[in-house]
């Protein structure tokens, strides 16, 4: 792999960045034409066996894929291409492991919007085209909803489950927890705890098929609602939100931090996680996912660590613990006095 960061201190350095999209463009694009999910099943190919595969043209096909090759993502291997480590592991369809829903949805959604950057910092306006009371009402598009999310959520869950001791809790609680994904991990691994999850009553269906394909059937339940116009359903000892505040603006955040001190039980903990940004911001990854909020919401956008402590104050939590989670988030845990 020979991909550098550009020396922005140079022309030849700022020309290499503004090109990055190009890059993305290459990813996004093989996730698009399941490059990588064939390659895992086929296993090395030539390019041409590649082409009659995936029924391309033909033309530019060896620099798409040298492209790949050099960005990390394909290995050269018997005459042909193999997937790298990373992408064998990460973007191979139907595999648990898979990430790939979060780039399908980068590339219907967050790359055209990207588009139109312009056009939001001028209007405040998000540039989706698609309000997620649309998205909700397109079963095609909701699944991919949840792939995205899913994505996410295979790569922090394990690693929260780790950070948190669950042995005194016997229930939890994930707030737009989408189909259950997360709430899953955390039941499968503590198999002591009773989970429900609550989200938009259409993705019931897609919440019980995935349920049932991690065998929790029965341990974890599903709630249809709105959490701005409906009560938490149940009470529990852990409240979850995980990637759930940074889609509203701050006073919503904390109308729903207030809600959820109100669901956890006496004793309990709310547990937070988003791609907090710092009180003087410089984290490139963040500062790119509080855009894209910009881009896809209505008044979303990432937010610092120190606005979320001030919402648990008002809310009445009686103590803040803030941790870094994975590469990017950070999780705060809110203790409830007991």
């Amino acid at each position: 792999m020979t991909q550098t960061s550009p020396d922005v201190s140079t022309s030849a350095g700022i020309i290499r960045l503004s090109n990055a999209f190009c890059d993305a463009k290459a990813l996004l694009t093989a996730v698009e034409l399941d490059l990588f999910t064939t390659l895992h099943t086929k296993g090395a190919s030539t390019e041409e066996e590649i082409r009659k595969e995936l029924g391309l043209h033909g033309r530019g096909l060896s620099d798409w894929l040298n492209l790949l090759t050099s960005l990390g993502l394909l290995e050269r291997a018997d005459g042909g291409y193999r997937n790298a480590k990373g992408a064998d592991t990460y973007l191979v369809r139907g595999e648990r492991t898979w990430v790939g829903g979060f780039l399908e949805r980068s590339n219907r959604n967050l790359y055209p919007a990207w588009g139109r950057l312009g056009e939001a910092l001028r209007t405040g306006e998000q540039q989706s085209g698609s309000h997620f009371d649309v998205v909700v009402e397109n079963p095609h598009i909701l699944k991919q909803f949840v792939h995205m999310m899913d994505a996410l959520t295979h790569v922090v869950g394990p690693e929260l489950v780790g950070k948190f001791d669950w042995s005194g809790s016997k229930s939890v609680l994930d707030v737009g927890g989408a189909r259950g994904n997360l709430c899953s991990i955390i039941v499968k691994n503590q198999p002591h705890l009773q989970g429900h999850v609550f989200d938009l009553p259409p993705m019931e269906p897609l919440f019980d098929e995935h349920v049932e394909s991690y065998g929790l059937t029965g341990k974890v339940h599903f709630h249809g609602g709105s959490f701005f116009t409906d009560p938490l359903p149940v009470k529990a000892d852990v409240v979850t939100m995980g990637h759930v505040l940074h889609d509203w603006d701050e006073k919503q955040r904390g109308e729903l931090v207030a809600k959820a001190f109100e669901a956890v039980n006496p004793g309990g903990a709310l547990i937070v996680y988003d791609r907090m940004l710092d009180d003087e911001p410089d984290h490139v990854e963040n500062l790119v996912i509080s855009l894209d909020m910009l881009l896809v919401t209505d008044g979303g956008s990432e937010y610092p660590t120190s606005e979320l402590l001030a919402h648990a104050k008002n809310a009445g939590f009686a103590s803040t613990e803030v941790s870094p989670l994975s590469d990017y988030d950070t999780v705060v845990v809110c203790r409830k006095a007991a």
